[in-house]
């Protein structure tokens, strides 16, 4: 049932997936291929803003089926664990989604996005493709992208990706502390865990004056650990 269930949610996203392109802005930080990209996130976007307002952004994980809205309740922080973020309906697999202690702009220190492992290989499931140390140094593995309903282009360069414990990331680290911000981005630099990728060849050097995105995902058969991908914003273009 599981898997017929995200089955089912994953053909929700083809089938209101839009072939259309705006035209590319020619002074964009990004190349044809990020711009054509960022489009179809903006169409495929607002297409599921029609049945869902609470769908707020999209994701896209090259090479993993990380391809879906990013949702936030406004009344329930567990309400996306087992409902679509295309319709709201009840479904197994859940949607991608981040809780209320983040703000819906990606502009927090630190920004938690949420979604399930084990249901097929849909919501944040391919993840665990990072642990594959010749899939993490891939160069076309080194980015992900989002792109938000008020038109923010971003992309975030993997820092690292590793197994973490199971606490609340979000109500365990005061982020707007500059030392405990920069501790955090010191551990997700080099984090403690025999299950680690960690690039050291960054675009930048990242300080207290960015902003992290950490995309968390569960590990099968170990319910108290999560898997973690950490990303630093790297580019930041809003459309016309």
């Amino acid at each position: 049932y599981n898997q017929i269930s995200a089955e089912n949610e994953d053909d929700k996203i083809s089938s209101i997936a839009c072939s259309s392109v705006v035209t590319e802005n020619k002074e964009s930080v990004y190349s044809a291929d990020e711009v054509a990209l960022f489009n179809q996130m903006k169409q495929e976007l607002n297409a599921v803003s029609e049945t869902n307002e609470e769908a707020y952004a999209w994701i896209y994980v090259p090479d993993t089926k990380v391809n879906y809205p990013i949702c936030q309740s406004g009344a329930d922080d567990y309400f996306y664990l087992r409902h679509s973020g295309i319709d709201k309906s009840w479904v197994a697999s859940g949607a991608i989604y981040t809780e209320s202690c983040n703000t819906t702009t990606f502009e927090d220190r630190v920004t938690l996005v949420y979604g399930h492992n084990g249901y097929s290989d849909s919501m944040f499931t391919s993840l665990h493709k990072f642990e594959d140390s010749e899939f993490f140094n891939d160069n076309s593995h080194e980015y992900f992208y989002i792109y938000t309903k008020s038109g923010k282009c971003l992309k975030y360069q993997v820092i690292s990706a590793f197994k973490y414990d199971d606490r609340h990331i979000m109500n365990s680290f005061d982020f707007q502390n500059n030392t405990i911000f920069e501790s955090f981005i010191e551990m997700i630099k080099n984090p403690s865990s025999a299950n680690k990728n960690v690039r050291t060849d960054l675009d930048k050097e990242v300080t207290i004056d960015d902003s992290i995105a950490v995309l968390s995902t569960c590990i099968t058969n170990q319910k108290s650990n999560r898997y973690l991908v950490c990303g630093v914003l790297v580019e930041n273009e809003k459309t016309n």
